[in-house]
């Protein structure tokens, strides 16, 4: 007598779950190897469970992941991964730029006496000074403020403290 079938849909049971997992995993990757023995295929199969955890299972005759890989873009026409060298690159020149624009903003910020400097120029850097002693004062400002509101919430606590003394002594007597 035969198995009934059952519906698929997601397994709510967590224990349930996971081991349904592994068995259909270890099912899948047992007919992955028939297929690439019994039919010279080169295969590559990639699972990741809900964990996040890798499983990878690579034919016999597949050198490497990244030569597959690089077989299935040419086939396809398709970049899957770029070269990460190049990744690299992009970042370092854009880390470059920004390195550069960060000196010649420094570089501008300190005046010079042997640089001669146009007025837009000496106007843009009194500019940028003045906006960046506004961003102090404010934060000064805020920070004094805080302390303030801290001292008068302590001198409060402290002169109900005294209040409450005076009553306990007032009720003693």
């Amino acid at each position: 007598m035969g198995r009934g079938r059952s519906e698929i849909k997601r397994i709510d049971n967590p224990t349930q779950r996971q081991s349904t997992f592994y068995k259909r995993r270890d099912g899948l990757f047992k007919k992955a190897r028939e297929l690439a023995v019994l039919c010279d295929a080169d295969l590559l199969l990639l699972l990741f469970s809900a964990s996040g955890k890798l499983y990878q299972y690579l034919a016999p005759t597949v050198p490497s992941v990244k030569g597959f890989v690089e077989r299935y873009e040419a086939a396809t026409h398709t970049k899957v991964w770029s070269d990460i060298r190049q990744e690299r690159r992009a970042e370092l020149e854009k880390v470059a730029k920004m390195c550069d624009l960060l000196e010649k903003e420094l570089r501008f910020m300190t005046v010079d006496d042997g640089e001669q400097y146009t007025v837009p120029s000496l106007a843009a850097l009194e500019h940028n000074l003045e906006a960046a002693m506004h961003k102090v004062r404010s934060e000064k400002d805020r920070k004094i403020g805080g302390e303030m509101s801290y001292l008068e919430n302590m001198i409060r606590g402290k002169q109900a403290e005294r209040y409450g003394l005076c009553d306990k002594l007032r009720d003693h007597r």
